[in-house]
């Protein structure tokens, strides 16, 4: 019998991307609209794998009924894990990931989230659709000879790093594991966080979410950081204390954010609710500053990458029925 995958919120797009990627794997695939969680994980029974994205809840509650189901491995089809509970899954269900669908992709959307905020294109759009082709209000800064403060510096933000200094920017990191090597090549100062927030005009997230990067941006964070500040985040919602961000961006010390991800993400990004009032009352005020762009975690969303998403995900599955070494296995 074909090995059976249970597939969770999944859209159009995922469809055809995996259905087009499993003609070479022969894979039997259902799929499912809703994220996995407690209340749905029933669905999973008679299947040998599970494959989920950002919003799945994968508790060890999630998780206990998953393997009383049979299910043998949670194939992620993204780069992040802070969903699963993996001291729940130890030694029970292996789990796996895809750790770089396209770095181009991401780092790409970043700089397009600074470009806009900057230059106000997105403002202007809207203008001349309508007649107006007045300038008041869209004045930016050059980019160039200002300073990009980073943190973390994976495979995404080497590439962003490499456009930000052929663009003229300087460039500070930090990570808890420098690449000296890299940083000498590209002339990047790696430098405490403090360092960073008093220095930098444009601070950008690319860190993995773990309990000491929780809430990296806070109050007191900002609070040390230069005034009129611009901060982007293409990593993880909670990176970032949405409240505190609030506040730094009314008292103007917060000079324009770019968000690709919120910390409360899973009622409303992927999903068309335009016909519902909106009822997250933090998300709704983040929406109503005009020097705000929100957009709904698509930054990985390119043709490249959805089809490595698929190849890799499903070599992933492979790699586990042939009893290979999982490469992109994810343990505590």
């Amino acid at each position: 019998m074909n090995y059976r995958i249970a597939f969770f919120d999944t859209k159009p797009y995922d469809e055809t991307s995996f259905n087009q990627i499993n003609q070479k794997f022969g894979f039997e695939i259902k799929y499912f609209k809703g994220h996995l969680n407690i209340n749905n994980v029933a669905l999973t029974k008679g299947f040998d794998a599970i494959c989920i994205f950002v919003n799945a809840v994968a508790d060890a509650e999630v998780i206990d009924e998953l393997v009383k189901n049979g299910v043998k491995i949670i194939a992620l089809r993204c780069a992040g894990y802070n969903n699963v509970d993996l001291n729940a899954s130890k030694n029970r269900i292996k789990v796996v990931r895809v750790p770089a669908y396209s770095p181009y992709a991401v780092a790409e959307h970043t700089l397009a989230l600074m470009l806009t905020l900057n230059r106000k294109t997105h403002k202007a759009y809207n203008r001349t659709r309508e007649g107006n082709f007045a300038l008041n209000g869209l004045m930016g800064f050059d980019m160039h000879g200002k300073t990009a403060g980073i943190i973390g510096t994976g495979k995404i933000s080497k590439i962003l790093i490499q456009t930000l200094r052929s663009m003229g920017l300087k460039v500070i990191a930090y990570d808890i594991f420098p690449d000296y090597a890299f940083a000498e090549k590209y002339e990047v100062e790696y430098s405490s966080l403090d360092h960073l927030y008093a220095n930098a005009d444009i601070i950008s997230l690319h860190c993995p979410l773990t309990k000491d990067t929780e809430y990296i941006i806070n109050e007191t964070s900002i609070a040390k950081m230069k005034n009129g500040v611009m901060i982007i985040n293409t990593g993880r919602g909670k990176l970032i204390n949405t409240h505190a961000l609030i506040q730094g961006l009314k008292s103007k010390k917060i000079g324009a954010a770019g968000l690709d991800v919120y910390e409360e993400e899973s009622e409303y990004f992927f999903e068309d609710r335009s016909n519902r009032v909106m009822d997250d009352d933090i998300l709704a005020r983040l929406l109503s500053f005009n020097n705000v762009i929100v957009t709904s975690h698509q930054a990985f969303f390119t043709h490249e990458a959805m089809h490595n998403i698929a190849e890799t995900t499903l070599q992933n599955i492979q790699d586990f029925i042939d009893k290979k070494t999982l490469v992109n296995e994810v343990t505590v």
